[in-house]
């Protein structure tokens, strides 16, 4: 399975998500508007001296929607990630600056899901980790299957503390 980066020795990658897909719907249908508007406007603009400045501007008009409204968007969904691992919960997102938060398994208190009647339809949810420290609660929104993911984190924690406490005892 495929990971975010390095995982620290005895380490192993259990889950690798983005967010759902349903976060890039509206970028989607923008790509569909500003193509059919940008058609649209490319056929009705009358032949003439000016016609070529004003398809020109068309042009340009639509590629900055597609690169601000819809590239970006696409490319953060896709850069976004969720891992478990055998020993911790590992975030990152950012297109060209990458950001991170990693949250070991033994610090995480209580883990928690919400749907709401279109998340169900959709397979998709928000998680809730509370773990010890400053930061508290997390609230990941858009996870794809949220109570399958909220499960597994669950039995992670579960499995690392029997994993440390045995080696306490033993």
């Amino acid at each position: 399975m495929p990971n975010i980066g390095p995982l620290a020795a005895g380490e192993r990658s259990v889950l690798l998500v983005h967010p759902h897909w349903k976060t890039i719907i509206r970028p989607l249908f923008l790509l569909v508007l500003t193509v059919a508007a940008a058609v649209a406007l490319l056929v009705v603009i009358p032949s003439g001296t000016a016609a070529d400045w004003e398809r020109l501007a068309v042009g340009v008009a639509a590629l900055l929607v597609l690169l601000v409204w819809v590239l970006v968007p696409i490319l953060r969904w896709r850069m976004a990630t969720y891992q478990l691992t055998t020993r911790r919960f590992r975030m990152r997102e950012g297109i060209i600056a990458r950001k991170g938060r990693d949250i070991p398994l033994t610090r995480i208190n209580d883990v928690s899901f919400e749907q709401g009647p279109i998340d169900r339809l959709l397979g998709t949810g928000t998680l809730i980790v509370e773990s010890a420290g400053e930061q508290g609660q997390l609230r990941l929104d858009e996870i794809p299957d949220v109570e399958t993911v909220q499960a597994t984190l669950y039995q992670l924690v579960e499995d690392e503390q029997h994993r440390l406490t045995g080696e306490e005892r033993g």
